[in-house]
């Protein structure tokens, strides 16, 4: 197995010029995964698009696996910290269908992650970070242990939006729309794990 896929986030540098290049070679994969694949990206046309040289990338990163499993930490914290407070919200559908909307517009990443060869640790990854932010809610059900909903929870919504990514003969998530998907979504895992929000918020009041 590659050690470059053995934890996600690389210890963050702490020298302005390293962190320039560090941000430099981020923003770059981010712009080229919107343009194309990510098994079909070089090192050379990242760091030629990022404006740094081939050997510098090598100083951060030992491949470009690597680069993508860093982004893959920064991506899921703001995935997450956009989807899992929401759906504690007045209305639980609207903040499924803004998560699927989020994916949707960033296709090609959320392809990379979710569906590419480092798609394993993304998802260990994902599991992790969405136990530390549900650590700070209530449990729905009684009977359910709360980090075993969560990690039933974000593994079934991982699987949708994988399946997702991987429908169409040409972009990805072009089979079928983000409404359609958010539906999918909260139906078979969000309105089971905790409930229709909508009629707890009517309730409440």
């Amino acid at each position: 197995m590659d050690n470059s896929l053995t934890g996600l986030k690389r210890e963050a540098p702490t020298d302005a010029r390293q962190v320039r290049s560090r941000n430099a070679l981020t923003s770059a994969l981010l712009a080229l995964l919107e343009e194309k694949p990510f098994d079909q990206l070089t090192i050379r046309e990242i760091t030629a698009r990022a404006g740094t040289g081939y050997a510098t990338f090598f100083r951060h990163y030992p491949t470009k696996e690597a680069l993508l499993a860093d982004v893959a930490a920064h991506e899921i914290e703001d995935l997450l910290a956009r989807a899992i407070p929401a759906l504690y919200a007045a209305n639980s559908f609207e903040s499924t269908l803004e998560l699927c909307r989020h994916v949707h517009e960033h296709a090609m990443l959320w392809s990379a992650l979710l569906t590419g060869g480092a798609a394993g640790i993304v998802r260990k990854e994902f599991i992790r970070q969405a136990l530390g932010l549900a650590a700070t809610t209530l449990a729905s059900h009684e009977w359910l242990p709360s980090d075993l909903g969560t990690i039933h929870g974000t593994g079934a919504t991982i699987d949708i939006l994988a399946w997702w990514l991987t429908q169409g003969d040409s972009a990805p998530a072009s089979k079928h729309t983000p409404d359609e998907v958010a539906t999918i979504l909260h139906r078979l895992v969000i309105a089971p794990l905790i409930g229709d929000t909508v009629e707890r918020h009517a309730a409440a009041l």
